[in-house]
C-alpha cells in the first residue's frame, strides 16, 4: 500500500533512506544494499529470494533485517507490469491492472491500479468530473480490495510521497519512485542526490512524468482543484462500502444532504457521507457515524464555517451542540472562538 500509493504509513519513515524499494532484477540488490538509499527500517522486495534473505548474487554480510539491516523479502510476479500478478510466499496476492480496463475487470483480491499512458489519465478525469457532477463514484475504484496508485500526481498533493517513502529500481537500474515515474538517478547516485532531484520537481510531477505529458497533467489538476477531495472521498466511500453499507453518497459532489446548502467547500475539510439510514463524518482516518438529522447539521457547520453563519439554514442551538460534540471528539466543524463565545 505505502509503495503503490506513496501514501507513507504511520511511522514508517526515519531511519535514513527509502522506507519501502522495489527492484525488478534481482541483480541490482548488492549494489542498493551497498548505498545509502536504503536505512535500518527499509523494506525491500526483490524478485524471487527467499522472504527475509538476500538472494545468492548478494554479499555475505548483506543485511536481512535480522540485524539491523534492511528486511529483503522476496516476491513472484512483477509490480511493474500491468496485468500482472505479485505473490509473497504464496500466502498474499497482488493484482496490477491499468485504470482504463479495470472498470471491465473483476476484483477478485488485493489491486492496485495505474495509470500507465494518458488514455488512463483521461478514463480517471472522466470519472472524477462525473461523480463532482452527479455524485456518481466508479464502484471498481471503491471497492475495498483496491488501491489507486501514485496519490500524489493526481491532485492530492506532494503528502509524504518522495524517495523517502518509495523507490522503484527498473530492470535497467534507473531509479524513480514508480515505474511510470521519470528517473530520478540511478544506483550509484546515492540518496541526496535523488532526494535532490525530487525536491527540485514540481510537486507531483515525478510519478506519472514517464507516462503522462506534464503540462496536460498539470492544466487537468488546475482545472479540477477539487480533485484532492474526491481522491479522499474515494478513501472514505472504500472505507463504509468495507463496513457492509451501501448507496454512499458524498456532500458536495452531486448534491447535499441538506439541498438548501451552498456547493462550494473547502478541500481540507472532514467528508459528509450519507445513506438512507445513517450519516458518517470521515476526518484525519476516522470515521464517525450519526443519524441522518445529525448529519445535516454537521454538513451545515462544515459548509458555512461557523454555527452563527449555518444558522441561517438549521437550529441555532442544535447547531452549537453538535459543534461542541465533535469539538470534544477532536474534530472542529465550525469556528472555534464562535463555538467558545457560546459558552
Amino acid at each position: 500500500m505505502q509503495w503503490g500509493t506513496g501514501r507513507a504509513l504511520p511511522g514508517a519513515l526515519g531511519g535514513g533512506g527509502a522506507a519501502t524499494v522495489v527492484l525488478e532484477d534481482p541483480g541490482h540488490l548488492p549494489a542498493l544494499l551497498a548505498s545509502d538509499l536504503t536505512g535500518p527500517h527499509s523494506v525491500v522486495f526483490v524478485p524471487g529470494s527467499a522472504p527475509g534473505s538476500a538472494p545468492d548474487s548478494a554479499p555475505d554480510s548483506a543485511p536481512d533485517g535480522t540485524d539491523g539491516g534492511p528486511l529483503v523479502v522476496g516476491y513472484e510476479g512483477s509490480l511493474g507490469e500491468p496485468g500482472g500478478d505479485l505473490s509473497l510466499d504464496d500466502s498474499f496476492f497482488l493484482q496490477t491492472q491499468d485504470y482504463a480496463t479495470s472498470a471491465y475487470m473483476s476484483v477478485i483480491g488485493a489491486t492496485l491500479i495505474r495509470i500507465i499512458e494518458e488514455a488512463d489519465f483521461e478514463a480517471f478525469l472522466a470519472d472524477a468530473d462525473l461523480a463532482c457532477a452527479e455524485g456518481e463514484f466508479p464502484s471498481f475504484v471503491t471497492d475495498p480490495a483496491v488501491q489507486l496508485a501514485d496519490l500524489s500526481a493526481l491532485g492530492a498533493g506532494p503528502g509524504s510521497d518522495g524517495p523517502w517513502t518509495r523507490l522503484y529500481v527498473g530492470r535497467d537500474g534507473a531509479v524513480s519512485v514508480s515505474p511510470g515515474g521519470r528517473r530520478l538517478g540511478a544506483l550509484a547516485d546515492g540518496f541526496a542526490a535523488v532526494a535532490s532531484e525530487w525536491s527540485r520537481s514540481a510537486a507531483g510531477s515525478v510519478p506519472l512524468g514517464a507516462v503522462v505529458d506534464e503540462d496536460v497533467r498539470v492544466r487537468a489538476l488546475d482545472e479540477r482543484p477539487w480533485l484532492g477531495r474526491y481522491l479522499a472521498a474515494l478513501d472514505a466511500v472504500r472505507e463504509l462500502r468495507a463496513r457492509g453499507a451501501s448507496g454512499i453518497r458524498v456532500s458536495g459532489f452531486g448534491g447535499r444532504l441538506l439541498p438548501a446548502l451552498p456547493v462550494n467547500d473547502d478541500a481540507g475539510l472532514p467528508l459528509l457521507l450519507w445513506t438512507d439510514d445513517s450519516a458518517y463524518l470521515h476526518a484525519d482516518g476516522r470515521t464517525f457515524q450519526v443519524g441522518r438529522a445529525a448529519g445535516e447539521l454537521a454538513e451545515a457547520l462544515l459548509v458555512c464555517g461557523s454555527v452563527e453563519s449555518a444558522a441561517a439554514y438549521a437550529d441555532r442551538d442544535r447547531l452549537a451542540h453538535v459543534a461542541d460534540l465533535f469539538a470534544g471528539a477532536g474534530v472542529p466543524l465550525a469556528a472555534a472562538h464562535l463555538v467558545g463565545a457560546r459558552q
